[in-house]
């Protein structure tokens, strides 16, 4: 198996848009949307690297000689680590790789499978954005989260059928996707949603809603009140509001408020093990991944996602191991100091 070094490199010559950065933190890029970038002056995008790495941790090294373990719980399915791979489509507009969204979406949901964990898969424009992705979860057990953007109600319905037809554990919608331009504007306009219109979606879906792009305890509560059974804490990249906070800024303060009745995922920034320990101490139940997962699909398939979350996986028990951790509900809220 390839290293993850090699993978990258990989995919830094076949992508034509994203530069495949040393370090994948929205400078090169910034307002390069479509392409990577965040938008405007891109600083959502480069605010959410700052903010993680922000968080710093606290270590405990005297303490018992047990195996680390990083298994986890996704609504009663378990996983070998509470990392997820987050819902990317449009992989030649923005990355300039010659790779198709189906070919990306079989790499993404396979590699993640084989390292012992889901995929969340992506929707977009044409109707095959998202039959493909749902064809894909099933021919995988339902192994997968088909994700939906917010679109008109007639179109949210076909979707929800045909994610539900796929298996899978749980649906989600990207809620922040209200918020892009080419998307408002498009021939089949997607829209903000009302609590009674979710409240129909969460009814309709009949396996847990995730509701993605919730960035505050009143959007949070707004989402529990909705039906939702649990949250990604995420502004879309850094991709639909210049000048937004980060994910891991607000976090702490929503799973304080809502943690208890819902699970809340989080993502924006996260780009090691150790980042994912920090999300987890402050509330989360799990982390997903954007960028990193697309430049790891891109160099090397199913075979480069296994090889990324593998050495998330390797990186998280180290990291748990030095703050005194054996397992994911050891890691509490004073392993680490936050500087924000």
């Amino acid at each position: 198996m390839r290293s993850w070094n090699e993978v990258y490199a990989s995919a830094r010559q076949k992508c034509t848009i994203c530069r495949c950065c040393p370090s994948c933190n929205g400078l090169a890029c910034r307002g390069e949307t479509p392409g990577p970038g965040g938008k405007g002056s891109g600083s959502a995008f480069v605010r959410n690297v700052e903010k993680v790495n922000a968080v710093t941790i606290v270590m405990d090294t005297i303490v018992s000689n047990e195996e680390v373990s990083t298994v986890s719980d996704f609504f009663g399915l378990p996983t070998a680590l509470p990392v997820y791979a987050a819902p990317i489509s449009g992989i030649l507009q923005n990355y300039g790789a010659q790779m198709s969204d189906q070919a990306y979406t079989e790499a993404v949901v396979a590699g993640s499978i084989a390292a012992g964990t889901l995929a969340f898969t992506g929707d977009g424009k044409q109707d095959a954005m998202f039959r493909e992705p749902c064809a894909i979860v099933k021919e995988h057990d339902g192994k997968g989260i088909p994700t939906i953007k917010p679109w008109a109600q007639g179109h949210m319905d076909w979707r929800i059928a045909l994610a539900k037809e796929s298996g899978c554990p749980a649906i989600a919608s990207d809620i922040d996707a209200s918020g892009l331009s080419n998307l408002r504007n498009s021939e089949t306009p997607v829209g903000f949603k009302t609590v009674e219109e979710l409240k129909e979606i969460a009814k309709a879906v009949q396996v847990p809603l995730i509701l993605k792009g919730i960035m505050s305890v009143r959007g949070a509560k707004k989402a529990l009140e909705a039906g939702a059974q649990g949250i990604v804490v995420s502004n879309h990249g850094g991709r639909v509001l210049d000048g937004a906070q980060s994910g891991i800024e607000v976090l702490e303060e929503i799973c304080a408020q809502v943690g208890t009745q819902m699970k809340v995922f989080v993502d924006g920034g996260f780009r090691s093990g150790s980042d994912v320990f920090k999300a987890l101490a402050l509330g989360a139940d799990g982390v997903l991944i954007g960028r990193p997962i697309s430049h790891a699909a891109i160099g090397d398939g199913a075979q480069g996602v296994e090889i990324y979350l593998r050495k998330i996986q390797l990186e998280l028990k180290e990291t748990m191991a030095l703050a005194g951790c054996k397992n994911i509900k050891d890691i509490t809220r004073d392993m680490v100091v936050c500087d924000f």
